[in-house]
């Protein structure tokens, strides 16, 4: 059963294994730096669909579908299904994943829904609600741009401080304890609201619950930055990384080069026109899905936290003049499980 230490943290003691994990993208992260650590790259931004949030649905479907066949597995072998994504009502996730015929469990924490939603799996699996669970989210830089922004063909210039939706999905199966990556602890955030409501700044509004949540977990397990191969934020981009580095050392916390961003890291900030990094569900999603746990899985990186952050407004609030508040979940992804239930 997990184990609740301090009051934000919880340690799964039986350390639930991602048995397998897919990443899927499209052609502008096919030509960034990570793109061989991908499962499936589409040249084609609409993904032979007619609509870009029917491409968007298409991507969840074929990264579930992917990490199913990864693990030998088929979609009757889940217990339950955790997904979300950034259109209105999750649509991406409730008509991508609505013919696969498993439990439901629609999330929306923003571009933290990846930590979400593997936080959840996990934590089923330890309590032994369920044997297998599956975690996926996605986001589509056309689907997001028409909700949150303006048409495509508006041609609107973009601010330094803005990031590139990211358009790809990461899906995890998480199972009983059998190999890496491990989830070892679990640490859900709190909403953080420091006013910022420059849309075009979401670096700035969650880097604040980044801070909040690590120093949070840092106190509950008595270990700091140096504990970690990586703490690794999904997606403050250039602007949120500076801040939330300048927030924890007020806590008396340096992350220095223990700190990286999946918004810095799908993209070649220098050649690819992206501002201050990528952004959105699938930019955390997909970096975690590929790269990060094939380190894991190989011995490359031993401890990891992985810290989705999240932007919790809509175009109505930010129509209306709210603040945009931030969210940060935590999950410790390991190359070893807990010993002795410790």
């Amino acid at each position: 059963m997990p184990t609740k230490i301090g009051k934000y943290t919880t340690r799964l003691d039986t350390s639930p294994s991602l048995v397998s994990f897919a990443s899927v993208v499209s052609k502008k992260e096919g030509e960034g730096p990570l793109a061989p650590y991908f499962d499936m790259i589409c040249d084609d931004t609409s993904f032979g669909e007619q609509t870009w949030e029917k491409a968007e649905s298409r991507m969840q479907k074929d990264a579930v579908s992917k990490a199913l066949q990864k693990a030998n597995l088929s979609s009757s072998n889940i217990d339950y299904i955790f997904a979300g994504d950034l259109l209105n009502q999750c649509i991406s996730s409730s008509y991508g994943l609505r013919d696969l015929g498993v439990p439901f469990f629609g999330l929306y924490g923003a571009c933290s829904t990846m930590a979400e939603s593997l936080s959840l799996a996990s934590l089923f699996v330890e309590a032994s609600l369920c044997n297998t669970a599956v975690a996926v989210t996605s986001s589509h830089f056309c689907s997001a741009e028409r909700q949150f922004r303006f048409p495509l063909e508006y041609g609107g210039s973009r601010a330094p401080t803005s990031q590139w939706t990211v358009t790809g999905s990461g899906a995890a199966v998480v199972g009983k304890q059998v190999s890496p990556p491990y989830v070892k602890h679990v640490c859900v955030g709190t909403i953080e609201d420091m006013g910022i409501k420059d849309i075009n700044n979401m670096g700035a509004a969650m880097a604040p619950a980044a801070a909040a949540t690590l120093s949070r977990f840092f106190e509950d397990t008595v270990t700091g930055p140096d504990n970690y191969d990586l703490v690794l934020t999904g997606d403050l981009g250039q602007v949120g990384s500076q801040l939330l580095d300048e927030l924890l050392e007020r806590e008396g916390y340096t992350l220095g080069k223990k700190h990286n961003d999946c918004g810095l890291m799908i993209y070649d900030r220098e050649t690819q026109d992206v501002a201050a990094g990528g952004s959105g569900c699938g930019c955390s999603a997909s970096v975690l899905c590929s790269y990060i746990c094939q380190a894991i899985q190989a011995g490359r990186l031993r401890d990891v936290l992985f810290v989705a952050t999240g932007a919790l407004m809509s175009t109505t609030s930010v129509q209306q003049g709210e603040s945009i508040p931030g969210i940060a979940h935590l999950i410790h992804l390991s190359s070893t499980p807990h010993k002795g239930g410790k």
